[in-house]
């Protein structure tokens, strides 16, 4: 008998980012411009560090691959809640789901991940110079970019797989503007305890492992940079130290905000504000605070544009 009460849902409509229509095209206005500087801010830092061997160098390698996956990671939300806030129904096929949950999933990890490795690169960077360029070598630097890449794809796939088992029976309307994993756990009819303990400990563990990479990292920086003799130096470090340290402390914040509560407390308007920050804001904020800040991306830059003017 309690089969009867299953519905197999073809679609998921989303509620959206806000339920006000008259706020709907000032919020698509904001979101397509923040949209715009994130792709082309991410993508001309590719390009830049592509064409200038000033910036052939590990940390702008991660920071290429940053912004690449900043790129993704944006694209993957921002398009569909775009098309939504001028759409009367904002709904979204099953498989179309799964795919969006995937493809956003794996590049959270990325990020999350490269996050980590950058910090460790300052920290052979700073710390072991001498050991700096075969530490760091361009065979290692891949290796590590692959690693990133493959535990990002893997652990978003067991997150889909897992949510897209369950079974949606009462409603398919998910208080939210993309498929992510709480919200759908919310609106399942299944026991979700294997999904959260899945969840805690895959995603915990990502985290928790970048955080203390991190920590660890920087800990030892910080501790090397007292040691400089040179006030400048000590400058330079700490600022580029702090940057580091913020975008991080805000992006594992909100992720941590997310998805380590009970699945009770999701589907939140609350939730839905801290997943547009992480989702959208972010990515456009970090080729401002890891590349734009930078005197060699700033003469890259410069000298980019000099040469495109010269040209014409």
């Amino acid at each position: 008998m309690a089969e009867e009460n299953f519905t197999l849902f073809a679609e998921f409509v989303f509620l959206g980012v806000s339920g006000r229509k008259d706020v709907q095209q000032g919020l698509f206005a904001f979101f397509l411009l923040v949209y715009g500087v994130t792709v082309i801010a991410n993508l001309g830092m590719i390009l830049l560090i592509e064409v200038d061997p000033r910036l052939h160098t590990p940390m702008y390698y991660f920071l290429g691959n940053l912004s690449f996956c900043d790129v993704c990671y944006s694209s993957t939300v921002s398009p569909k809640m775009l098309a939504d806030f001028l759409s009367e129904q904002k709904r979204i096929p099953y498989n179309l789901c799964a795919i969006q949950m995937y493809f956003f999933g794996a590049f959270a990890d990325v990020e999350c991940l490269l996050l980590a490795v950058m910090a460790y690169d300052r920290y052979v960077a700073i710390c072991n110079p001498l050991l700096y360029t075969v530490a760091m070598s361009r065979r290692v630097c891949t290796q590590l970019v692959a690693c990133v890449y493959i535990i990002g794809s893997v652990d978003s796939a067991i997150h889909t797989s897992c949510t897209f088992q369950l079974s949606f029976c009462s409603t398919n309307v998910i208080n939210h503007f993309f498929c992510d994993i709480p919200p759908l756990l919310a609106l399942s009819c299944s026991d979700t305890s294997v999904n959260e303990i899945v969840m805690f400990a895959f995603i915990g563990g990502i985290v928790g492992c970048s955080v203390v990479t991190v920590l660890l990292s920087y800990g030892y920086i910080i501790s090397t940079i007292f040691r400089m003799n040179s006030a400048e130096g000590r400058r330079k470090a700490f600022s580029t130290c702090a940057s580091h340290l913020a975008a991080v402390a805000v992006f594992h914040g909100t992720l941590l905000f997310m998805y380590f509560r009970p699945s009770s407390s999701y589907s939140l308007d609350t939730d839905k504000m801290a997943s547009v920050f992480y989702t959208v804001v972010i990515p456009m904020l970090n080729p401002l605070i890891y590349s734009l800040r930078n005197k060699d991306v700033k003469a890259a830059l410069n000298k980019a544009i000099s040469t495109a003017w010269c040209s014409e």
